[in-house]
Order: C-alpha cells, then sequence, then structure tokens
C-alpha cells in the first residue's frame, strides 16, 4: 500500500511539473493548473479521491503558509520596497480591514447572511495572495511604472497576518469566548508578539548566521529552514500573530549580506513553489464539485463586488491622499487583488472551528479563488498593457534579493607574455570593442586600476568586463580521454568529435587550449555543448 501511495505521489508532482510547463505555453496561471488537477482526484471527481480530514488540511497548510510568508519577506529587496513601504503597509492592515469590513456589509445586506458570519467571510477574503502575484509578475517578467511591482509583492506578502488576526477575532467572537478586553488583548497580542519576537529572532538569526561556520554544504539552507519554523512557532505559543513574525524575519535575513545567499534565496523560492502547489491541489482535492452549484451563485457575487467595488474603493482610498499615483496605476493595483493560498488557510480554519456555519464558507472560497486566479490572473499583462502601466525598460526581478545588477555581465582574465599581442601596448591603442572593459590590471601582486595610456607589461593579469553569454541551448561537459583513444598524441585542431574544446584538465592543472595543444591519456577535457549542435564523440 505504501509504495502505491509513493507511486500516487510521483503521478502527481510529475504532472504537476509537465502541466507546469504546458501553462506557461498556453497562458493559463499554473497555480489554477495545480487546482484543477486536484480536482481530478477529487471526491466525486475523475478518481473519487476521498480526502475530507479538514483538521490535517489545516495543519498542513498552516505549515505551508509559513514558508510562503518567510519569502514573502526573504526574497524582497527592502532597497525597492522602500520607496513604497508606507503605502504598501496601509495596503496590507487598514486595507485589509476595509476590504473586511465591505465585502461584511455586502454578505449581510445582500446575500442576507447572519453579521458575524458575514464579517468572517470578509475576513477569509481580506488579503491578497501572494503566491499568485509572485508567480504572475515572475513569471511573465512584468515590468510596472511608477514602483507598482514592489508595491504589490510587499503588499500581497505582508497583508495575510491582519487577515489571520480577524479571522481568529471573529471565531472567537462566534464561539462567544471573547468578550471585548480579550479582543482587546488579542490584538495586542498579535501585534505586539508577532512584531517583537520576529525582530529578535531575525536580529538573532543575522548573529548567528555572521559566527556560524557551516562545515557541510547546504546546512546554511536548513538552518534558515529552522528559523522560519520556529519565527512561526515561538511567538503563536505567547498568542502572538506567527505569520508577521515569519515575513519580519524574513525581512530581516533576506537584506542581510552573507555567504551563498542568492543559492538560499533560490532554494526557497523552490520550497515555496513546493508549498504553493500543496495548497492548491490539496484545494482541488477537497473540492466537492456536485455540491459546488449551490456555491456558485454566492461567489459570484461576492466576487465582482470584491473586484468591481471593495478592492477598488480600498485602492483609491488609501492611495490617492499620496497625490503621487495616477489613476491608470491605481486602476491596475485594484485589478491585481488576487486571492489565493492564505484565503483557502483561513477557511479551513473556519471549517475546523467549533463556531456554527449557516453558509458553505469552503466552497464559496474555492469558487472566488478559482475566479480570481483563473479571470483576474490571465487578464493581468493585458489590463497593464491596456492601462499604459508596462515599463519594458524596468525588470521586475530587481524587486527579489536573487536578482543581481551584473548578472547579465561577466568578468573574464587574461594573462600576458612576451608573446601577447597587448604586451607593449597602451590600452588605448587595443582597439577594443565598446561591450568589452578593462576594469583592473594585476601587476606583481599588485592591483593597477587602467587609465587610457596605461602600458600593459609581460606578466600583467588583465581582467575585463564584458556582457555574459546566457543560453538554454549552451551546456559545458567533461570528457575524459582514455588510454588508446585516438585523440592521444593528436592536436586539439584534428579533435574528431564535434564541440568546441574550451579547457584541458591535467594533472591539476588547467590549460586553456589552442590549436597545436596535444592531448594526453587521462586528459579531462570541458566541452561547449550547443543543443541541436548533433554532438556525439566517437571513439
Amino acid at each position: 500500500m505504501t509504495s502505491l501511495f509513493l507511486i500516487l505521489i510521483s503521478v502527481v508532482i510529475l504532472t504537476s511539473i509537465w502541466l507546469n510547463n504546458l501553462s506557461s505555453r498556453i497562458g493559463i496561471p499554473t497555480l489554477l493548473v495545480f487546482m484543477l488537477l486536484g480536482m481530478l482526484f477529487a471526491n466525486n471527481g475523475l478518481w473519487n479521491v476521498r480526502f475530507d480530514n479538514y483538521e490535517l488540511a489545516k495543519e498542513t497548510c498552516t505549515v505551508a503558509l509559513i514558508f510562503i510568508m518567510f519569502y514573502g519577506g526573504f526574497g524582497t529587496r527592502w532597497e525597492a520596497a522602500k520607496p513604497v513601504a508606507a503605502e504598501s503597509a496601509l495596503l496590507a492592515s487598514a486595507g485589509v480591514v476595509a476590504t473586511a469590513a465591505l465585502v461584511g456589509l455586502f454578505c449581510h445586506f445582500a446575500l442576507g447572511w447572519e453579521w458575524l458570519e458575514s464579517m468572517l467571510l470578509g475576513s477569509v477574503m481580506g488579503s491578497t495572495d501572494a503566491a499568485s502575484v509572485f508567480s504572475i509578475l515572475r513569471g511573465k517578467r512584468l515590468g510596472l511604472k511608477n514602483n507598482s511591482a514592489p508595491m504589490l509583492e510587499v503588499e500581497s506578502g505582508s497583508n495575510d497576518p491582519a487577515a489571520y488576526m480577524l479571522t481568529v477575532i471573529f471565531l472567537s467572537v462566534m464561539n462567544g469566548s471573547a468578550s471585548g478586553g480579550a479582543i482587546a488583548w488579542e490584538i495586542f497580542a498579535q501585534l505586539v508578539f508577532g512584531i517583537g519576537f520576529g525582530v529578535l529572532i531575525g536580529k538573532l538569526a543575522v548573529l548567528a548566521f555572521r559566527n556560524i561556520n557551516f562545515q557541510t554544504d547546504g546546512f546554511d539552507s536548513l538552518f534558515i529552514f529552522a528559523v522560519a519554523i520556529a519565527a512561526f512557532a515561538i511567538p503563536t505559543l505567547v498568542g502572538g500573530n506567527g505569520y508577521l513574525s515569519a515575513y519580519l524575519v524574513g525581512i530581516i535575513l533576506g537584506n542581510e549580506d552573507f555567504k551563498n545567499k542568492r543559492s538560499l534565496v533560490s532554494f526557497f523560492d523552490g520550497i515555496t513553489g513546493l508549498m504553493q502547489v500543496l495548497i492548491f491541489f490539496l484545494l482541488g482535492l477537497m473540492a466537492m464539485p456536485l455540491e459546488m452549484p449551490k456555491a456558485i451563485l454566492p461567489a459570484l457575487a461576492i466576487f465582482f463586488f470584491m473586484m468591481l467595488i471593495a478592492r477598488p474603493a480600498v485602492v483609491f482610498g488609501i492611495l490617492t491622499p499620496f497625490k503621487k499615483y495616477p489613476f491608470r496605476q491605481k486602476a491596475l493595483i485594484s485589478f491585481v487583488g488576487l486571492r489565493g493560498a492564505s484565503s483557502i488557510v483561513f477557511a479551513i480554519m473556519a471549517m475546523v472551528d467549533p463556531a456554527r456555519l449557516e453558509n458553505d464558507i469552503f466552497n464559496i472560497v474555492f469558487v472566488v479563488v478559482l475566479l480570481s486566479i483563473a479571470f483576474q490572473g490571465s487578464l493581468i499583462p493585458w489590463s497593464a498593457k491596456k492601462l499604459d502601466m508596462i515599463d519594458n525598460g524596468n525588470d521586475v526581478l530587481k524587486t527579489f534579493n536573487d536578482y543581481s545588477e551584473n548578472s547579465d555581465v561577466t568578468f573574464g582574465r587574461v594573462s600576458l607574455n612576451d608573446r601577447s599581442n597587448w604586451t607593449g601596448k597602451t590600452i588605448s591603442e587595443l582597439m577594443l570593442p565598446a561591450s568589452i572593459l578593462i576594469v583592473m590590471i594585476i601587476r606583481d601582486g599588485k592591483r593597477v586600476f587602467p587609465k587610457g595610456e596605461t602600458l600593459l607589461r609581460s606578466g600583467d593579469e588583465v581582467i575585463t568586463l564584458t556582457h555574459a553569454f546566457n543560453s538554454g541551448e549552451a551546456s559545458l561537459y567533461e570528457k575524459t580521454v582514455k588510454v588508446g583513444s585516438r585523440r592521444v598524441g593528436r592536436p586539439i585542431s584534428e579533435h574528431p568529435g564535434k564541440g568546441l574544446i574550451v579547457m584541458v584538465r591535467r594533472k591539476g592543472e588547467n590549460i586553456i587550449p589552442k590549436g597545436d595543444t596535444i592531448l594526453e591519456a587521462g586528459d579531462k577535457l570541458v566541452i561547449l555543448n550547443l543543443s541541436g549542435d548533433g554532438l556525439k564523440l566517437r571513439g
């Protein structure tokens, strides 16, 4: 039975990867694909896999949301976010409260729901979804004008704590376990302990990172993995907002310089992607297609109210006083109010809570999230273009911590000897292309910063800067010259295979080859391969 379960997991993951590539080609938001995949396995679905353990789903999604929140901070460059920090903070706090109130009023007066359940639904749907926003902006490389991208990313990455706090408060009120004093304490504890522990754990983690020498590769990733979990768990034990704490720890750690930082951002990008897949697949798996029709009408009403009235009212109300945001920018930010992973988690919290619910909140949230990702998510690039908010000269990846200002350039080293063409010439006499720049000369162990009249000498190490060659069609691989191979004793110019030999590793020495370099048995050839080249070495 275990083997069959593991095979099922493998099939789901492989199918998800294939569907991810397919969705990128046909323009369907990736997370929607995972949700639909879950529905294929769902109760009353194609394979009729029964999964209705809401308590297990809640715990699973809670853990998944920790890493989504942590990465929301860890992957955000504060340098890019700082100019819009105030506006983003207001959208992530006051904006969530206002959205929850407007949606609650709509559910009560338009749909006839009871007051507390109306406000609970508003709280569950109050925050925008970081996973969906990040996925679309990064996947489409959508550069937006006037700092719109960092504003959306910081807002969506930081507004879950406010929605979580509101959800917890209204569930407590519905259970009859919250008085005025208890609610005041709940708000105080959520904010003070969440912020306090977040800053403390973040600073301690930075201090530890600077003083721990990780002897084994990958242990730095495990360390931050543990820090993210602790950032949520510790404040939660004393009533603090664990999601707020995890986000703050991510911000603090993500904006410190330390070894292997870019690889760590990539690691958590992968972990967060897995968590997103898990949540959306789980949502689809828990869906009840046969019960969905009863939820469609209220979900449609709530979705269009949020998209056309509630979200625009909140965005325009908060950003208009700042005077620097044109109408078209506020319209775009209003439209990019996607709902997703956090709403799913909070809806599951409501389902497992003892509070008595009159409406099918889970399926309503399911339909709203489905519409938000499928409809709004697909139309974000189109709406940005129609509103003239696309900035082709602005790279959206600059708002993330795995962006590098010199990611499209590379350094090279040229060693000069008596036979070098550059020896005895000044830099201005070399007539180098504009794309190649000599940035430094290492001469007798000392650094020389060059000028046009700097004379190059034998023995100089010339450091150059030029554009990097990045191509998915190019790769390097290694081939060993075996004893008895027809390559032995022959110059590289007579190399019988396809591909370009760019380096020879011989007895611990790296040799930059020339056409007359003679190959020896045991040489390791580093070969540049271009896909489509038909490269296949013979012999």
